[in-house]
């Protein structure tokens, strides 16, 4: 059997998007449906068009996260404007709206009148908080605005830090995935009954998504987690970071098995019988689960003690090669170019104009029997 990459796959080809969305979030979702094969008409306002044309980064922003749409500018203050996107909102499968809410509405465009035109249609309403949020439903929100309200800015750092944001725009990537997902399934449903829908997005919701066991606790039981810093969730002491001669080393050492093969390869076996850490010694045999010690301070200080006297160059492959979970830190750029040498990233080339950006596509591959 031959398994062979599918660079051409397009499942949603013939899927007309009507993209009403700007910055990150709604144009991340039309883009993924766009290399999924969906023709997408990004509808910008002719009064200068998407905030991300004129993005610190310049073009290039906007390129990354828009190329392969067609663009078009209309005026939905003036009649003949409206009149041209209700023409092909009449014709498209699927409506994206992120612009503040009820902007759309007031213009003629919400879910309600494009229905009336176009029954089957997929109308995704993508916002801060949703429209089930009776007292917060028409909130501005940006990113780091849902990091606060959601908690996620009090799970980073430790206890005692300050609320600290996620460094990336990490609520807007996870809404534009979130929006696409319910996308395809929203497609998937009109085929099946024949009749449209109305798809309410939320980042706050997404936010919650992305702290899944973390928000089912707190929904269950009103638990808030303890902020843990670089500690692995797992608990276990031997999951953490860890400053080594060249830099610092993340350590995944969660079962008895890891620990084991961890303290071995640092020279520090005779820990695994400590009594003072352990109140059975460690099995390499025993089920699964997370390690826990009766001093964990005085196990990390050992663990710390040995790494730093290595590097996170040698460190890296030796455990990895155990079966310890390990990862020199890196930058997103040092991550990316040796992603890109190594095939573990298939880079696509997007384009507008003189402007060209890398990007990792749909960040999975497909492959079919050859």
């Amino acid at each position: 059997m031959t398994l062979t990459p599918q660079p051409d796959f397009a499942p949603l080809a013939g899927i007309r998007v009507l993209d009403f969305s700007h910055v990150i979030a709604g144009p991340f979702a039309t883009f993924l449906l766009s290399r999924l094969g969906a023709e997408v008409t990004k509808v910008e306002n002719a009064g200068g068009g998407d905030v991300m044309r004129r993005a610190g980064k310049g073009h290039a922003a906007f390129v990354a996260l828009n190329a392969g749409k067609s663009s078009l500018a209309l005026d939905l203050a003036d009649a003949d404007g409206r009149a041209h996107a209700l023409e092909l909102a009449s014709r498209c499968e699927v409506f994206v709206d992120n612009l503040r809410p009820g902007v759309l509405e007031r213009f003629g465009l919400g879910y309600e009148a494009v229905r009336a035109r176009n029954p089957r249609v997929v109308y995704c309403s993508i916002s801060g908080f949703g429209r089930g949020a009776a007292q917060w439903h028409g909130r501005p929100a940006y990113d780091h605005v849902v990091q606060a309200a959601t908690g996620m800015a009090w799970m980073g750092g430790t206890e005692g830090d300050p609320p600290m944001k996620t460094g990336f725009p990490v609520i807007d990537s996870a809404t534009g995935m979130l929006a696409a997902f319910a996308i395809l399934a929203g497609v998937r449903e009109s085929e099946r009954t024949g009749r449209g829908m109305l798809l309410d997005v939320a980042m706050a919701t997404a936010g919650l998504q992305l702290m899944y066991p973390m928000t089912c606790d707190a929904m269950t039981t009103g638990g808030v987690p303890v902020r843990q810093g670089n500690q692995g969730y797992s608990g276990s002491p031997s999951a953490d970071f860890f400053p080594t001669q060249d830099g610092w080393l993340a350590i995944g050492a969660n079962t008895p098995k890891q620990l084991l093969a961890l303290l071995q390869a640092l020279g520090l076996a005779a820990l695994a019988h400590d009594p003072a850490l352990f109140d059975t010694p460690l099995d390499a045999t025993a089920l699964p689960s997370f390690v826990r010690s009766l001093d964990p301070a005085a196990l990390k200080r050992a663990i710390a003690g040995a790494v730093a006297a290595g590097t996170a160059a040698e460190l890296e492959p030796r455990l990895a090669a155990l079966g310890i979970p390990a990862a020199r830190l890196r930058t997103i750029a040092e991550f990316a170019a040796e992603s890109m040498a190594n095939g573990g990233l298939q880079p696509v080339t997007l384009s507008e104009g003189q402007t060209e950006v890398l990007s990792p596509g749909l960040g999975f591959r497909v492959y079919r029997q050859g």
